[in-house]
């Protein structure tokens, strides 16, 4: 049975749009997953960095080809590839976050699933909506599209463009 995990992926330095695609195709590359799909892009304000650039955002729908700490690892590597400076709260040339694994529920110092807040992230719902219309919170059970109903109204996300390279293989 195919396991299937979503990764974010959001830029507000540099290339954007080039330093998201080129950290999808590092996925496979990396022995990290295989890529099925990619979201569109989705542009959005920067939370709490003010006067910062925009955000561009997309979600990668990938087959793990390992455990979730080992995904998380390749990811972070990835990051470091592809020049991430910023940290959490900073503005980067790249950030890679794991959304949801399989299905699972994990709760560890390194690493809890689904993600602590992509529940209240428009950036990430939004995208994770076009690839998963029926994507559940694997911890609460709520529904994407109840997520997304719940985000607050001055949160604004705009679909901006979207990618040759969507596959299934």
């Amino acid at each position: 049975m195919l396991r299937i995990a979503y990764v974010a992926l959001g830029a507000n330095l540099g290339r954007r749009e080039e330093t998201i695609l080129r950290a999808a195709r590092l996925l496979p590359e990396r022995g990290a997953a295989r890529l099925l799909r990619l979201s569109g892009l989705y542009e959005s304000d920067p939370e709490g960095i003010p006067g910062a650039p925009r955000f561009l955002n997309a979600v990668a729908e990938v087959a793990p080809l390992h455990s979730p700490a080992d995904l998380l690892q390749r990811m972070k590597s990835i990051e470091a590839q592809l020049g991430r400076t910023g940290g959490h709260g900073e503005s980067r040339e790249i950030d890679l976050d794991l959304i949801s694994f399989a299905g699972e529920v994990l709760d560890t110092p390194d690493l809890v699933l689904p993600h602590p807040r992509f529940h209240r992230r428009g950036f990430v719902l939004h995208p994770l909506r076009e690839l998963a219309p029926d994507f559940r919170c694997p911890r609460t059970g709520r529904a994407i599209d109840e997520l997304v109903g719940a985000l607050p109204a001055g949160a604004v996300v705009v679909r901006v463009g979207g990618w040759s390279m969507i596959t299934r293989g």
